[in-house]
C-alpha cells in the first residue's frame, strides 16, 4: 500500500474521508488536497486506470488494523494435535487407557492422531490395525468426528480426530468459581452472616 510521495501514477482517482468521489486528480494535486485536510493520499487499488487513492489518516487506520489484529489473536484458540499410538497386539486395559486420552485431548479441544504402529511382517495384518481404528472412533463418536480416515503411511496407519463443538462447551459448562451460593453448604452472604 503506497502513501503520499511513494505513489508512482501521474493522477489517480480521489475518494475522500466520507466515500465521496472527487474525481481524477494529477498526483502532486491530489496531494496538495491531502495536505490541506491535514490527511494522507493512501493508493487503495493500484491496479485500476487511474489508481484509486483514499484522504484518510493513515497513522489511525494503521492502529486501529493493529488492534483488530490483536483482538482477533486474543480470542483465537490455537488448536493442538495430540497424539495417541497403538499396536495392533494392544491389551484391552491399554486400549482403554488409550481411549480415555483420547476422550480427554478431545474434551480439551484438541485434535487426536490416532496411530497404529506396525512392526516386522505386522504390517501384512493391517485389517487388524483397521479395525483398532474403528473400535476407537466408535467409542468416541460422541465427542468427535473423522477428519481424515484411517490410511496406511509406511509402517503407520493413521486417523485424525476432530472435537465436535458440542464436547467442548460441556467442558466449560462446569461450576464457576465464586459462584458460592451454588455449591452445596458453601453459603453466601446469609450463611456467614448466621455464623456470626
Amino acid at each position: 500500500m503506497r502513501v503520499n510521495q511513494a505513489i508512482r501514477a501521474r493522477e489517480v482517482r480521489v475518494i475522500d474521508e466520507d466515500g465521496t468521489q472527487l474525481g481524477v486528480f494529477l498526483t502532486r494535486e491530489a496531494l496538495r488536497v491531502a495536505a490541506e485536510r491535514g490527511l494522507d493520499l493512501v493508493e487503495v487499488a493500484p491496479n485500476a486506470t487511474p489508481p484509486v487513492c483514499r484522504l484518510m489518516d493513515y497513522g489511525r487506520y494503521k492502529y486501529e488494523q493493529a488492534k483488530q489484529e490483536r483482538e482477533a489473536r486474543r480470542h483465537q484458540r490455537l488448536v493442538d494435535i495430540k497424539e495417541v499410538k497403538l499396536r495392533p497386539n494392544i491389551d484391552d486395559h491399554d486400549f482403554e487407557v488409550k481411549v480415555r486420552n483420547a476422550e480427554r485431548f478431545l474434551r480439551e479441544g484438541n485434535k487426536v492422531k490416532c496411530t497404529v504402529m506396525f512392526r516386522g511382517r505386522e504390517i501384512v495384518h493391517s485389517s487388524l490395525g483397521l479395525e483398532l481404528l474403528q473400535q476407537l472412533q466408535g467409542r468416541v463418536q460422541d465427542l468427535a468426528v473423522v477428519e481424515q480416515e484411517p490410511r496406511v503411511e509406511g509402517r503407520n496407519m493413521v486417523m485424525f480426530l476432530s472435537p465436535k463443538p458440542s464436547a467442548v462447551k460441556q467442558r466449560a459448562g462446569g461450576p464457576q468459581h465464586g459462584d458460592e451460593e451454588s455449591k452445596p453448604g458453601g453459603g453466601g452472604e446469609a450463611a456467614r452472616a448466621g455464623a456470626e
